[in-house]
C-alpha cells in the first residue's frame, strides 16, 4: 500500500510538474496583480484536480467502450510519459503540455485559469493518462483512496507553488528551475518504462 502510494503521487506529481509550469504562468501573467495572478492560479488548480479526478474515474469505463485494454493504454501512456520526459530532460518545455499557438493565445487573453494553464498546461495528457492507467491499476477502494488523495494533494502543492511565485516570496533561478525539471524527466522516464513493462508482463 505504502509502494502505490508513493508511486501514485511520486507519477502525479512529476507528470504534472508545477515547477516547469512557473515560466509560462508568470509570462502570461505579467500585466496582473498579485491577486489576480493567485485568483487565476486557485482557479486553475482546482480545475486541474476536477478533470483528473473525473478522468481517473471515468476513463477506464471509457476506453472499454472502445475495447481498448489496459495494458494496451498503459503501453500507450508510457510511450507519452517517455516523450515528455525527453523534453524534461532537455530542459524543454514539451508541446504536450502547450504548443507556442496556445502560449501566444494565452498571452492575450485576461483570464488563463481554465486554458491554458489548467489545460493542458497542469492536467494536459501526459496528467490524463497517468491519471487513468493509476486507476487502472487499483485492486480496492483503498487503492482508488490513494489516487483520489494524491490528486488532490498535487494539485494543492501546485496552487501553493504558483501562489508562492505570484508574491515573489519563491524566486528560483533558470539554473535551478532546469535542474528540477531534468530531475523530474528522469522520475518519469523510468515511471513510463515501468507502465511499458507491467503492461508486457500482464500480457504473458
Amino acid at each position: 500500500m505504502v509502494e502505490y502510494a508513493l508511486l501514485t503521487f511520486a507519477s502525479l506529481f512529476a507528470i504534472v510538474d508545477p515547477f516547469a509550469a512557473i515560466p509560462p504562468f508568470l509570462a502570461m501573467t505579467a500585466h496582473d496583480t498579485v491577486e489576480q495572478r493567485r485568483r487565476m492560479a486557485k482557479t486553475a488548480c482546482i480545475a486541474c484536480w476536477f478533470v483528473m479526478t473525473l478522468f481517473a474515474v471515468l476513463g477506464l469505463k471509457l476506453f472499454r467502450l472502445f475495447g481498448i485494454t489496459l495494458p494496451a493504454f498503459q503501453i500507450a501512456g508510457g510511450l507519452i510519459l517517455l516523450l515528455s520526459a525527453l523534453d524534461m530532460l532537455r530542459a524543454q518545455r514539451s508541446p504536450l503540455k502547450e504548443t507556442a499557438e496556445e502560449m501566444a493565445a494565452g498571452m492575450a487573453k485576461d483570464d488563463i485559469a481554465i486554458t491554458p494553464l489548467a489545460i493542458p498546461i497542469l492536467s494536459g495528457p501526459g496528467a490524463i493518462t497517468t491519471a487513468i492507467v493509476l486507476s487502472g491499476q487499483a485492486h480496492d477502494w483503498g487503492h482508488r483512496f490513494i489516487i483520489y488523495a494524491s490528486i488532490a494533494g498535487v494539485s494543492g502543492l501546485c496552487y501553493l507553488v504558483l501562489a508562492a511565485v505570484s508574491s515573489g516570496a519563491s524566486k528560483l533561478s533558470p539554473i535551478a528551475l532546469n535542474a528540477i525539471t531534468r530531475l523530474m524527466g528522469l522520475l518519469l522516464a523510468a515511471i513510463g518504462v515501468q507502465f511499458i513493462l507491467t503492461a508486457l508482463n500482464w500480457a504473458k
